[in-house]
């Protein structure tokens, strides 16, 4: 599924002083700790491909925060197919302590100044920070006219990181605020915010603190050994430094780290009414090797599988011979096909081949949107001529990218049948918490549905219309079996328009009032809200 695309990734490391080595460490020295930033983030690169970018801190020299950011993947930022334009990077932004972020964003998405992380410089050290950002604000519209609203305030970008940044500076800047410890500035402000966030922060006196919102619906996970301490967005990029896996963790909702060089301790900025978090990082987003609140993202996707096939067998309407097969869509479908494959002894074979150098584009609309699926999945004719074939998708946003598959695997492929199987129930809402799809009118499945219950006629005309000889939705109570985990604790909003902030809720609403009023149909949720506020 190539339609959605998350906002971003945050990763942080940090090299406490004292005598103690680490085998983790970089050969070079605890001020070369900031090496292992870009590999960090290359293991977080799922979550965004649009720009990348690190700030180190280093007491010994003039800049004590200095930081690189550009537009382009993590390799091409960091120059790491040049030795010695990477190696020359490494020296130059030389640090003990380091954050980076890795992004994908729905504005300003050719335009370096929206990078992250964002450097505030000031004279004064503990007013001096950069701060990386993985989440959005339901409530960024009022947030936003408040702070316009209150003396000669400017902002240069149309983003809530802008936001967060002023925050943290005004109240920095309150008398009293150079004896405050970090965590007690960011519970003041964070008290503002309505939404989804993991954050790392590091300032000029060598403090860095990392933040996961309080209903813990974006994933944030930490880990320590000896004198080194990092944290990631996702735990594979812990596990692939070297962490030992029993000591790689999920931050709990509502708490943030600080580490300074006297130490690392853990507290709580926020009380947790509910833990909401984000079923699609199980699904979709977080890559299949990490574990999230202490859930595999591989084992979660296998059940999504084994889930299909109970389905498939309890209805039993479509035939399973010699000439059936199961065919995920690359990559994040294969556990599930691979699952359901097994289940209903079938072959699960890879008859589509995702094409990994196709490259990024920033062309927009739908006719760029299909030239770029038909270019990223190439059909093998060999393993789906003559087939009936179960396509495993992980879940249908806009329909596009699947409208395109469907006709390449018939007319390029040859397949006899096709039969769409979705480990997803149907997306009918917006996220207003990080994922990009804002309006109603975007998504495909709501001008079926019209509000009303998934049933075999509704699946039936969406296959008709989608191409495909039948489509199979999961139904949403699978999700929480699937992850193990309570369905009061994840936030299901796109598939089930019950949000779990009251922001999210009034936006959703607005969203409601929006469906099919041509005049907005581009714009998002959020810039409607902008208007009313």
């Amino acid at each position: 599924m190539s339609e959605l695309y998350h906002e971003c990734g945050v990763a942080a490391i940090y090299h406490l002083p004292g005598s103690q080595t680490s085998p983790l460490a970089p050969e070079e020295g605890a001020e070369e700790t900031s090496r292992l930033l870009p590999r960090m983030l290359q293991d977080i690169q799922n979550r965004g491909q649009l720009a990348a970018g690190m700030t180190t801190y280093n007491a010994d020299r003039p800049q004590l925060l200095s930081t690189l950011k550009d537009i382009g993947t993590v390799a091409e930022v960091f120059r790491l197919s040049h030795r010695g334009k990477c190696e020359s990077i490494m020296r130059d932004y030389a640090g003990r302590a380091a954050i980076g972020h890795v992004r994908y964003a729905t504005c300003g998405k050719d335009d370096r100044n929206y990078a992250q992380p964002f450097e505030r410089e000031h004279i004064h050290k503990h007013k001096w920070f950069s701060f990386c950002f993985n989440g959005q604000l339901a409530n960024y519209a009022q947030l936003r006219a408040k702070l316009l609203r209150e003396g000669e305030h400017h902002l240069a970008r149309d983003t809530d990181t802008e936001i967060i940044m002023h925050e943290l500076g005004r109240e920095l800047s309150t008398v009293g605020s150079a004896d405050r410890p970090l965590p007690d500035v960011f519970a003041k402000v964070s008290a503002l915010f309505d939404g989804a966030y993991s954050l790392a922060l590091l300032n000029a006196r060598g403090e860095m603190l990392v933040a996961r919102d309080p209903m813990g619906i974006k994933p944030m996970c930490y880990a320590i050994e000896g004198p080194l301490f990092a944290a990631a967005s996702e735990s594979v990029a812990l596990l692939n430094l070297g962490f030992s896996p029993s000591n790689i963790h999920s931050l709990a909702p509502g708490h943030c780290i600080l580490v300074t060089p006297e130490g690392m301790q853990i507290s709580q900025f926020a009380q947790s009414p509910r833990r909401a978090h984000c079923f699609f990082e199980w699904i979709y987003f977080a890559n299949v090797a990490s574990t999230l609140d202490e859930r595999s993202v591989y084992l979660s996707r296998t059940r999504l599988g084994e889930e299909l096939a109970r389905m498939e067998m309890a209805e039993n309407r479509v035939v399973r011979d010699k000439d059936t097969i199961v065919v995920p869509v690359p990559d994040t479908s294969k556990a599930a096909a691979d699952a359901m494959a097994f289940e209903l002894g079938i072959p699960s074979r890879e008859g589509l081949i995702r094409n990994r150098y196709s490259g990024r584009t920033f062309i927009e609309g739908g006719r760029a949107r299909r030239m770029k699926a038909a270019s990223k999945y190439t059909p093998l004719r060999e393993v789906l001529e003559g087939k009936r074939v179960f396509l495993v998708e992980d879940s249908i946003v806009r329909s596009t990218t699947m409208k395109v598959l469907l006709d390449r695997i018939r007319e390029q492929g040859g397949a006899k049948e096709i039969h769409v199987r979705v480990a997803c129930p149907p997306i009918i809402s917006p996220c207003f918490y990080g994922i990009d799809m804002s309006t109603i009118d975007e998504l495909f499945a709501p001008k079926f549905l019209a509000g009303g219950p998934l049933t075999e006629e509704v699946q039936d005309r969406m296959a008709k219309v989608l191409g495909c000889d039948s489509l199979r939705y999961l139904p949403v109570s699978a999700i929480a079996r699937a992850i193990e985990l309570p369905h009061t604790d994840l936030c299901q909003a796109c598939i089930t328009g019950e949000y779990p902030t009251d922001h999210g809720q009034a936006l959703y609403n607005i969203a409601v009032s929006n469906i099919g009023k041509t005049t907005i149909a581009d714009s998002r949720t959020y810039e409607q809200a902008a208007v009313t506020t």
